[in-house]
């Protein structure tokens, strides 16, 4: 089956705390949104959250039982085992979500992690729709990534492309070496020193206050010495880390998801870092925020039906 055999098709957003549906047609035009609380360590009622939510969109815009569903779920499907692996919702790991939500909808379902979908969306009928090579990061509690070339997820045999987040972090300082802890049983990843809770801690030591990320972010726009230093240390870091993905996939562009993402100095002062890094004698890479923002991860799961 293909989109083309109907006029809607399903997005699904699975999150740590909301769970969100949306309708499009083949254009790409909203027809219906609706969003629930995720339930919390409950695989059948998410399960039957979701089939819940799509029911609601069928019903709404009046498709019909070919209108096919894609699921972006903040892990992956494993190619040896067909489980969900290396999931956030712990719950969701080690189980056959795919197969299960297909038989709850009786509709075709396709997965695909988050930042997948993120990164897809973008490159579909966002900023990056003119790019042929998007590289879609994630910048939040975590640090994801995908690869899209010519509006096609790269898939891996290992479905693990675009994780930059657990590579360890370019031409590190000595002060860097040999990094935090990471949850995936490493020292040093990337996602150690750019997520949100990377800002915040490095905040904390400086000045022993506790205080979010895109504070810290508002704080030294304002001209705060202590957040400017913080903010400067992440700009490098994040031009070092995005440098070894531009000397590996050479994307025409990058787009910037997740908290991080609204932070202005990064489209400001980033471009200004990568050629310090990058293997070139210019960078043309662009970096831009998402065009629909927080709603390109459930626009992505619905364009995983071309």
């Amino acid at each position: 089956m293909t989109a083309a055999s109907h006029a809607i098709r399903f997005g699904v957003d699975l999150g740590g705390t909301k769970t969100e549906v949306i309708a499009i047609d083949g254009d790409g035009a909203e027809r219906f949104r609706h969003r629930a609380p995720t339930p919390k360590n409950d695989y059948g009622a998410i399960v039957k959250t979701i089939a819940a939510l799509v029911d609601a969109a069928a019903a709404a815009t009046n498709a019909g039982p070919s209108a096919p569903v894609g699921v972006g779920i903040p892990g992956s499907i494993s190619p040896a085992s067909g489980l969900v692996k290396n999931a956030n919702t712990t719950v969701l790991i080690g189980r056959p979500l795919d197969r299960d939500l297909a038989a709850a909808l009786k509709r075709d379902v396709r997965l695909a992690n988050d930042a997948d979908c993120f990164a897809l969306s973008e490159a579909s009928d966002g900023v990056g729709a003119d790019a042929a090579i998007v590289f879609g990061v994630i910048l939040g509690t975590g640090v994801g990534g995908s690869l899209v070339v010519n509006r096609a997820i790269v898939r891996g045999p290992n479905a693990i492309t675009g994780e930059w987040g657990h590579n360890p972090l370019p031409w590190p300082r000595d002060d860097e070496r040999s990094g935090e802890d990471c949850y995936c049983g490493k020292q040093g990843c990337i996602e150690t020193f750019l997520s949100g809770p990377a800002i915040a801690r490095d905040y904390s030591r400086a000045t022993g206050a506790d205080m979010m990320a895109t504070d810290i972010a508002a704080r030294a726009e304002a001209g705060d010495p202590a957040a400017r230093a913080v903010m400067a240390n992440y700009l490098d870091r994040l031009a070092r880390g995005l440098a070894s993905v531009i000397n590996i996939v050479d994307p025409h562009m990058i787009v910037l998801g997740g908290g991080i993402s609204n932070v202005a100095t990064l489209y400001r002062d980033l471009p200004q870092l990568l050629p310090r890094y990058v293997f070139s004698d210019t960078v043309r890479t662009r970096i831009a925020p998402p065009r629909h923002g927080d709603s390109s991860g459930v626009r992505g799961a619905a364009w995983l039906w071309p």
